[in-house]
């Protein structure tokens, strides 16, 4: 082979080899700026997913302080149903037993009178009161009851 074939080879040799690394580095930067722009898409979606992702956590963090603030009304209500029938219950316990004791006076005054008339209108009325506030209370324990199961 002569020199000049050599030469020609090696340099061809060269340029292929600097073609070659050429487009290698054309290839390399090209996938560099496709990985940039896939990298910004995933953060755009991450950006997108997480203010999502925070609203929601917001409206469950407003539902759940709702939900509280009913379940406090409606123990309050229960309280004051149970207060209220508790009070109910002690007037009618006091007004039986004033009855008792204007029904022993009466007694005492009068031993031969009859026990029917006023007397039975008055425990009609303390009973009636009775189960008025016996059915107030089972009202309010219903009430906690279903609060309870919420």
């Amino acid at each position: 082979m002569n020199t000049q074939l050599i030469i020609a080879l090696v340099v061809i040799a060269v340029i292929v080899v600097a073609v070659l690394a050429f487009a290698a580095t054309r290839m390399r930067a090209k996938n560099a700026e496709q990985n940039r722009a896939e990298a910004l898409e995933h953060r755009r979606e991450a950006g997108i997913r997480s203010a999502r992702a925070e609203s929601e956590r917001a409206a469950a963090e407003e539902q759940a302080a709702r939900a509280r603030r009913e379940r406090a009304e409606v123990e309050e209500r229960a309280r004051r149903a149970e207060q209220e029938a508790g009070e109910r219950a002690a007037r009618a316990e006091q007004e039986r037993a004033e009855a008792q004791d204007l029904e022993q006076r009466a007694r005492k005054l009068a031993p031969d009178l009859d026990q029917g008339g006023a007397g039975n209108e008055r425990d009609q009325r303390i009973e009636r009161e009775r189960a008025q506030a016996t059915e107030h209370d089972q009202r309010a324990r219903q009430l906690e009851r279903e609060q309870n199961t919420r």
